[in-house]
């Protein structure tokens, strides 16, 4: 549980409505759902009360809640991280037309940046001036920081607060670069899209920098980032490079305002400024640092209409000229020109095979989808080049797809570890790894196919001795009896149904009854679901939970389980189904499901009615759910309608008599025995068509002449 923790108040932010949140605000804070802190403030009575209302909604004291939140420990916030957004929360109202997002970024970063070089607090009781003064002392050049701490409007008054700001948030991290970092993730929510728009997901910066090899490197080499940006490439290589390396890191971005953050960037995380060079333009200084041994970037994006690949082409190969023998570089790009196939003979064709010929394309990876998450229609891809001496080049090339994966840290990973170890074999197969999603191939026989789209072909020699692949004629045989087996069960009659039903005479009417009678009569029981957290349902648990989407049949029971772990400590209240039991939902629309075998957790708005053993005339479960799927079509919902016409404690149905209930239970009970024949005859032809699909497109099978038979 989290410790509980003072919250002090700038002395000029004591009025100020940004310490007031919403309960959206609360929940967004503790990591939870909209109306759980509802639930806290009517259930606790130490929940802070609202200190105002506006538009009728309750406003609270921020400060007053994130105490509440850190001394009960609740919420999936911990304590650091609450400060820290309470204090960002604060910073989104300060933001005004005569205080924009960019500017209060600017200054903030700069108040971060200023607080790490002194190693002391900014916000310190002195003067704005006396912060201006420091600051200056610190860059005489102006070439970070002291700028961005002019441009304040109001400064005396806003100068302070950011100040003090900056040394809550460099409290509640580890660091004063960590501090930067989180006001960098929430320039979203500051108004300040600019700066993230055309900058890859967090999570490719990170797998660009795990694949780069900066890890690797010998002490005090040099790091080159083109097109900068907001510096999240070059500070996950620096994160991610050996401690102590000495490391000489190069940037360039044509934005000064970019350049200058990138610096700041770099400088808090302590990098200092004679191993630092950051530079307006596309060009790098290497003439003064000298080659890089590793340059990584992420090419400009540019529209599709307007993106010529040629044009990338010449970019990429314009940063190969600062490649020196025994260099690296990584370079993000769109995956239509890097990796997809380009016309014939072209000139964006000519030169992308060009880049084989010196073997300076070592790796070609199609990436999955979303690696921009401003752009969801830019896909892109990844090349790793590297120029080697003439009597280590192997030729080879790997080609990687990953565009059908999902864009998650365990694939990037993946990724990653098949790279690493790619390169320090020397470009070279590791007879002890099989790259996955991934192919080998001569780089000749990619010169050789002129336009062809650089991705994996065909799998791989190995890959076509495993053991799924080898055992795929004996599955598909022992699919085909099971087949044949069951068409027998289906011609030998054994489960044909015998309804025998007839007209019912008019001197015999059918007595009703409703659900509601039932459950008050207790002939039937009512038991409420269960609410799960969507986090804990996964395919694989030791109990199946039934949701509204297994009873309505758009997903497979037992596709969505629940761990006995989790269960018995977060869901101890739940209870399990037992043989018989109905299981309905009115959400989206009406359904029901008979579990024969129990034992399953049942998730709201679904929820069981139980048939009472000893009820007279008795229920039958299968009868029951077969008439109350009759009664609810006549009442469905209509089209635009919020709810049903009626409750499900209000459909009425026949109350049968026991003889007659017996009967259709035997009726309904055959009919179920030929519906599960069925459904085991389709899975059987899906699984046979999948395996014989898989084998054809991976070239791993073939089909024989297939014997003339005639039809019986």
């Amino acid at each position: 549980m989290a410790t509980h923790m003072a919250s002090t108040t700038p002395p000029s932010l004591a009025e100020t409505p940004a310490w007031r949140i919403t309960y959206a605000e609360i929940a967004a804070l503790a990591q939870v759902k909209r109306p759980v802190p509802t639930t806290w403030a009517r259930r606790h009575p130490d929940f802070p009360a609202p200190v105002a209302h506006e538009d009728g909604r309750p406003l609270f004291d921020a400060r007053a809640v994130v105490d509440w939140l850190a001394s009960t420990g609740r919420g999936n916030t911990d304590s650091r991280r609450l400060r820290a957004e309470l204090a960002l929360h604060t910073l989104a109202a300060w933001r005004t037309p005569s205080l924009p997002a960019a500017v209060l970024i600017a200054a903030l970063t700069s108040l971060v940046c200023l607080h790490q070089q002194l190693d002391a607090p900014v916000a310190d009781g002195r003067p704005w001036g006396t912060v201006l003064d420091r600051a200056a002392d610190l860059d005489p050049d102006d070439r970070f920081l002291v700028s961005e701490l002019r441009a304040l409007p109001d400064p005396d008054r806003t100068g302070p607060a950011l100040a003090s700001l900056a040394d809550e948030l460099i409290d509640a991290a580890y660091n004063p670069a960590e501090a930067f970092d989180w006001i960098l993730q929430a320039r979203h929510r500051l108004g300040s899209r600019d700066l993230t728009a055309d900058e890859p997901a967090p999570v490719v910066v990170r797998a660009l920098a795990a694949l780069s090899g900066v890890d690797t490197l010998d002490e005090g080499s040099v790091i080159a980032v083109p097109h900068a940006r907001t510096g999240a490439l070059l500070t996950a290589l620096h994160d991610h490079a050996a401690e102590d390396s000495a490391h000489v890191y190069l940037a360039a971005d044509p934005d000064p305002a970019r350049v200058r953050l990138v610096r700041r960037r770099m400088l808090v995380r302590g990098v200092y400024e004679f191993r630092l060079d950051v530079v307006d333009g596309e060009d790098l200084t290497a003439d003064e640092w000298g080659y890089p041994n590793l340059l990584v970037c992420a090419l400009p994006y540019e529209a599709a209409e307007t993106r010529e690949p040629k044009t990338v082409l010449e970019r990429v190969a314009a940063l190969t000229d600062y490649l020196d023998t025994g260099s690296t570089a990584v370079v993000l790009g769109p995956a239509d020109v890097l990796t997809g196939p380009l016309a014939r003979h072209g000139d964006a064709d000519r030169l992308r095979r060009s880049f084989l010929k010196p073997g300076l394309l070592k790796a070609a990876i199609s990436l999955p989808d979303g690696a921009y998450a401003f752009r969801p229609g830019y896909r892109t891809a990844v090349w790793v080049l590297a120029r080697v001496p003439e009597e280590r080049r192997t030729g080879l090339v790997l080609l990687a797809d990953y565009s059908a994966q999902p864009l998650t840290e365990p694939v990037l990973d993946t990724l990653a570890e098949d790279i690493a170890i790619w390169r320090t074999s020397g470009w070279t197969p590791d007879p002890r790894h099989d790259p996955r999603h991934a192919a080998v191939v001569l780089g000749t026989h990619l010169d050789d196919r002129p336009g062809a789209a650089l991705t994996p072909q065909h799998r791989t020699l190995a890959s076509r001795h495993t053991r799924t692949v080898v055992e795929r004629p004996a599955v598909i045989a022992d699919l085909e009896r099971r087949l044949s087996e069951l068409h027998e069960r289906s011609r030998a009659g054994e489960l044909r149904p015998h309804a025998q039903a007839e007209l019912r005479p008019e001197n015999q009417p059918v007595r009703r009854t409703s659900v509601g009678r039932l459950l008050r009569t207790r002939r039937l029981r009512r038991r409420p679901g269960h609410r799960f957290a969507p986090e804990h349902l996964t395919p694989d648990g030791h109990y199946t939970v039934l949701t509204p989407e297994e009873i309505l049949g758009t997903a497979r029971i037992g596709g969505r389980r629940i761990d006995r772990g989790i269960f018995l400590t977060a869901y101890g209240h739940a209870q399990f189904t037992e043989p018989g039991d109905l299981v309905v939902t009115a959400h989206p629309r009406f359904g029901v499901h008979v579990d024969t075998e129990g034992v399953r957790l049942v998730a709201a708005p679904a929820r069981v009615l139980r048939v009472h053993p000893d009820a007279d005339p008795p229920l039958r479960p299968r009868v029951l759910a077969a008439l109350l799927r009759a009664a609810a079509a006549e009442h469905a919902r209509t089209s635009g309608a919020v709810r049903a016409s009626r409750r499900i404690e209000d459909l009425v149905i026949p109350d049968l008599s026991r003889a007659e209930a017996d009967l259709y239970e035997a009726v309904l009970a055959e009919i179920e025995d030929r519906a599960a024949l069925l459904r085991e005859q389709t899975a059987a032809l899906d699984d046979l068509a999948r395996v014989m699909a898989a084998g054809m497109a991976d070239g791993t099978l073939t089909i024989q002449h297939l014997p003339h038979t005639d039809a019986p």
